[in-house]
């Protein structure tokens, strides 16, 4: 039987998952889509979702984003953000690492980036390809 993986995933996966569908951010996203990857999302995480996706200078398809976004809203688990007192240099990033820091209370959780250096150094803050590592090796 295959793993079940929890993570929160950076909005920045999202739009390099749009632009480019055969990169290793694509791979991840099709993981969300075929629930391999269940994301853990907020209020907070999925309003940047819609904000940053239907910025006009990306002009991606709107039905494309529409449903990405509708995966991520009825496969997700909606949590309540961990405070923490980590200090970061993106205030918009606190939001992405609450929620998995909520996440692994209750089971192994994974944030997904493409910034890790915007994230505290730890274990659990995965790139993409680190996250796909840990699939394929796991399964």
């Amino acid at each position: 039987m295959n793993r079940i993986y929890y993570a929160v995933i950076d909005t920045n996966i999202l739009v390099s998952s749009l632009f480019k569908k055969d990169s290793v951010p694509g791979w991840i996203i099709d993981r969300v889509i075929e629930g391999v990857i269940i994301p853990l999302i907020n209020d907070e995480i999925l309003e940047e979702y819609n904000d940053v996706l239907f910025r006009n200078n990306f002009n991606f398809d709107q039905l494309e984003v529409n449903s990405i976004i509708d995966v991520f809203t009825k496969q997700g688990i909606q949590l309540e953000r961990s405070e923490t007192d980590e200090l970061f240099i993106d205030q918009d990033d606190i939001v992405f690492y609450e929620i998995v820091l909520s996440g692994r209370n209750r089971f192994e959780s994974y944030l997904v980036t493409g910034n890790k250096r915007h994230f505290p150094n730890k274990t659990f803050v995965v790139s993409p390809r680190e996250m796909k590592d840990i699939i394929e090796n796991n399964n």
